[in-house]
């Protein structure tokens, strides 16, 4: 039995029947060897024999399952295991676990059978690895309510997540066998929640190719563009790089530290939020790669060779100031150290540098794991449990729906940190965006309810004003303060968005009681009961989420129940009126004319998986057209909404509400036309509008719905409706607009309602 010691020794294998059994088998105690070869420095006594059982007991309980791609199903937890002793340091439980994680959910092995055969510890972690499987309501998401849970045990027992994201990352890795829409689903999840979740775990490879494997998804034709891109500049990036690094080797190398420096390329999906977030192209993104220098050195001079080698950089090249980022003196929660400048590098091209140590860019690339290795009284030891203490908190909050909870999370807990101080001097680390209001929440529950305003750096400002690293904080306070509705958009962390939802819930309560009574008495003047069902009839006839609101809004007259006469009596029951879509606008050219189609003809556009003709909208957010790659979503009280897979609602609908996605795809229909917008920026001309007119009108017969073109300094910036029948047409209408003389971008709209 001793696997570690000979490497050759036979495996008992139970066959997988399949017409390449022999070299399937073979493949499959490979890949365990490579796993064992991968954990020799961390094996301890017994632990050859306890991971031997598991991988066994793995093979025999997936032996008759496969993926979708074919292959054996054992190779998941294999590779999963793999991921989590090469990618992020774990040892041999986690690794137990790992090859064991899905074997409670899709096999008939249980978690007692787990407990006698590896203990509580490794029982506990599948138990938080094991997905839920009940059956969801249409207010709450499986993947939100998974999370939930999962977050429950990672307090306990950070492993949980760790193995989480080895699944989610293979899952990633290997998705191209899936249907389309389930690549949709799966990669907003992991882009929605995963990727962040990883970044805030310290695990910054991870998370980057997460972020890149979900945009290949959800953007393939950018994520294409971008990859080309970055193939086709390879050489002239090198030989940039070798060009900026090879004075710094020269200076450094009479330091006598041991150095080692070289330049990475950014991520795809990294480049592509720049080229988003300030409007450019691909060729003006300047920080296609950044330098990073590691420094091999004892822990006790780390600060100060770091700023040794920052000082020597700086004097080759010129820093921004503004763009000096000090990780040394305040890490970041997740342990994260280091020191990143921007500076003006050969060709007037500005440079990002990282400088590390091997210990911190250890942190850097394992995360939590390599946080725990040197956890030998540094400062920053307990930041991790500090934020596993903030997390318990918001747990604690059993009321909040799954989908609001994890909304919560993601701003509170996965979002980028700032530090601020207290009037005494004490450091404080919150989420970026937070408020004068979510440091009271954050110091007590007590000062954040009274709390009437604030004095920041000395100066007097409102709950609401957003705090900036550096910033020290007083808080001033009024018994007669309570919190208001209103102070939910004042706040991000998800304590202060609690305590103020607790507040006005009990106030909310004593109220809806009034309300409460005026249904009844409605009720029974109809001859209907005061039941569960009824109300819960009225609850989705108005659109609410619970019977408190219900109650709530009669009795502050919101809801005054005019519409009961409506409602049809059966007994002691009510039924509500069913409610009426309106179809989708669409436009059809005659005579030189617009009208909308009626009801019936506007079925034409769009049909599911059954192939028929169905009812649907369009989403004002992204305004598809056809040839766009787009889902269907179906909506509470709207039928069908139809949008691109690229909108901005898109990866929070299919993360969040998965089971509400319909598959859809263009029918052919050249009678139809659909609005769209363009915005166009480009050099103030005589004529200018003449011509781009003339294009639209008079070359390509599309018909104009609006035109505005403002001119300032020079410059014109204009936004032009159109109506176009498909996405081939409107690509068309851009190349022949961008070819005149003087325009500088012509872009779709992505988020403007047009």
């Amino acid at each position: 039995m001793d696997a570690l010691a000979n490497d050759n020794q036979p495996l008992d294998i139970v066959p997988v029947y399949s017409l390449n059994e022999e070299q399937e088998n073979k493949e499959i105690v490979r890949h365990y060897r490579a796993l064992l070869r991968s954990l020799k420095t961390k094996v301890k006594k017994g632990d050859k024999e306890l991971l031997r059982t598991a991988f066994e007991m793995a093979v025999e309980a997936h032996k008759t399952m496969r993926r979708k791609s074919g292959e054996p199903y054992i190779f998941h937890p294999l590779a999963v295991a793999m991921i989590c002793v090469d990618e992020i340091g774990l040892g041999i439980r986690s690794t137990i676990c790992a090859l064991l994680h899905d074997t409670v959910e899709d096999t008939d092995i249980t978690l007692d059978d787990l407990k006698s055969e590896f203990g509580n510890e490794i029982a506990k972690i599948v138990d938080g690895l094991t997905k839920i499987s009940t059956v969801m309501s249409a207010n709450s998401s499986q993947q939100a309510e998974n999370f939930k849970k999962i977050l429950l045990t990672l307090t306990d027992d950070p492993r949980v997540i760790l193995i989480k994201l080895a699944d989610r990352l293979h899952n990633m890795r290997t998705m191209d066998s899936m249907k389309h829409e389930k690549q949709l689903k799966i990669a907003s999840e992991t882009i929605w929640v995963y990727a962040p979740l990883a970044h805030r775990m310290g695990l910054y490879n991870i998370k980057t190719e997460l972020e890149d494997l979900s945009m290949k998804y959800l953007e393939p034709d950018k994520y294409r563009e971008i990859a080309r891109k970055l193939s086709e500049t390879k050489r002239e990036r090198t030989k940039y790089i070798n060009e900026f690094i090879r004075p710094l080797k020269e200076k450094l190398s009479h330091t006598g530290l041991n150095i080692e420096i070289f330049g990475r390329p950014k991520s795809i999906h990294s480049i592509w939020n720049k080229i988003k977030k300030k409007g450019v192209s691909f060729e003006e993104v300047y920080d296609l790669f950044a330098i990073r220098v590691i420094l091999d050195v004892p822990l006790e001079k780390e600060k100060e060779e770091c700023w040794k080698v920052y000082s020597m950089i700086t004097d080759e090249y010129m820093p921004s100031p503004e763009r000096l980022r000090d990780w040394l003196s305040n890490p970041k929660s997740n342990g994260y150290e280091a020191l990143h400048t921007t500076v003006m590098g050969p060709q007037g091209k500005w440079v990002e540098v990282q400088i590390r140590t091997k210990r911190m860019n250890e942190i850097a690339e394992k995360g939590l794991a390599a946080h725990f290795k040197y956890k030998e009284g540094t400062q920053n030891e307990d930041r991790f449990d500090k934020w596993f203490i903030q997390i318990r908190e918001a747990l604690g909050n059993q009321e909040e729906e799954g989908i609001d909870f994890l909304q919560d999370f993601k701003t509170s807990f996965l979002a980028e940190e700032i530090y601020v101080y207290t009037p005494k001097g004490e450091v404080k680390m919150l989420p970026i965006n937070s408020s004068a209001l979510d440091f009271a929440f954050y110091i007590h529950t007590a000062i954040g309810s009274k709390c009437i305003g604030a004095k920041v750096n000395h100066k007097l400002v409102p709950i609401s004003h957003k705090l900036r690293s550096g910033d020290q904080i007083e808080i001033i306070t009024s018994n007669k303060q309570k919190p208001s509705e209103d102070w939910l958009n004042s706040v991000v962390t998800a304590k202060a968005k609690n305590s103020i939802k607790d507040a006005l819930r009990e106030e909310k309560k004593a109220i809806a009681e009034e309300g409460k009574y005026t249904l009844q008495r409605k009720l029974e003047g109809l001859g209907a009961a005061y039941s569960p069902y009824n109300i819960d009839q009225l609850v989705n006839y108005y659109k609410l989420s619970s019977h408190l609101d219900l109650h709530y809004n009669i009795a502050t007259k919101i809801i005054d129940l005019k519409e009961l006469k409506l409602f049809q009596v059966i007994g002691d029951k009510i039924e509500a009126p069913k409610p009426i879509i309106a179809p989708a606008e669409v436009y059809v050219p005659s005579n030189d004319t617009a009208k909308t189609y009626s009801k019936k003809e506007s079925e034409l556009i769009i049909f599911g998986e059954s192939s028929d003709r169905i009812q649907y909208a369009l989403g004002k957010c992204c305004n598809p057209i056809p040839g766009d790659d787009v889902f269907g979503f179906v909506s509470t009280g709207k039928g069908l909404i139809i949008h691109r897979t690229n909108c901005p609602n898109a990866t929070q609908l299919l993360a969040n509400y998965g089971h509400r996605v319909v598959k859809t795809k263009w029918a052919k229909n050249k009678e139809i036309s659909f609005l769209t917008g363009l915005s166009i920026i480009g050099l103030d001309d005589v004529g200018v509008v003449n011509k781009i007119t003339n294009i639209i009108s008079g070359e390509l017969k599309i018909n104009i719905a609006a035109l505005t073109i403002e001119s300032k300094d020079g410059l014109f910036q204009g936004t032009i409706k159109v109506y176009v029948h498909d996405k081939d047409e409107l690509e068309v209408l851009v190349d022949r607009i961008s070819t005149l003389n003087g325009i500088q971008k012509v872009t779709r709209f992505d988020t403007e309602t047009v």
